[in-house]
C-alpha cells in the first residue's frame, strides 16, 4: 500500500524525467499514468493523493531536495539532486 512518503518519491522520479523539474499537472499526470492501481488500493489517500503530493512537495523543499518555489511554474530538484 502507498504512503505520503511515496508520493514524494513519485515527485523526484517525474521531476528527474523532465530535466530536473515539473509543472504541478505534469507530476499529477506522471503519478496517476504510473501509480493508479496502486493509488486505487491504497485506501484513504486514493482521496486524498493530490493534496498529499503537493504537501509533500513543501516537506522536500524543506529538506533542500526541491529548490524553493520561484512563481516560474515548475517544481525544481536542488542541484544536488539533479546531479545523482
Amino acid at each position: 500500500m502507498l504512503t505520503k512518503y511515496d508520493l514524494s518519491n513519485f515527485i523526484i522520479e517525474c521531476s528527474k524525467q523532465n530535466n530536473g523539474r515539473a509543472t504541478v499537472l505534469e507530476v499529477s499526470k506522471y503519478i496517476w499514468i504510473n501509480y493508479e492501481k496502486e493509488l486505487r488500493q491504497s485506501g484513504d489517500l486514493f482521496y486524498t493523493w493530490q493534496y498529499v503530493y503537493r504537501w509533500q512537495a513543501t516537506e522536500l523543499r524543506k529538506k533542500g531536495i526541491l529548490k524553493k518555489h520561484e512563481n516560474n511554474g515548475y517544481w525544481e530538484l536542488s542541484d544536488e539532486v539533479s546531479s545523482k
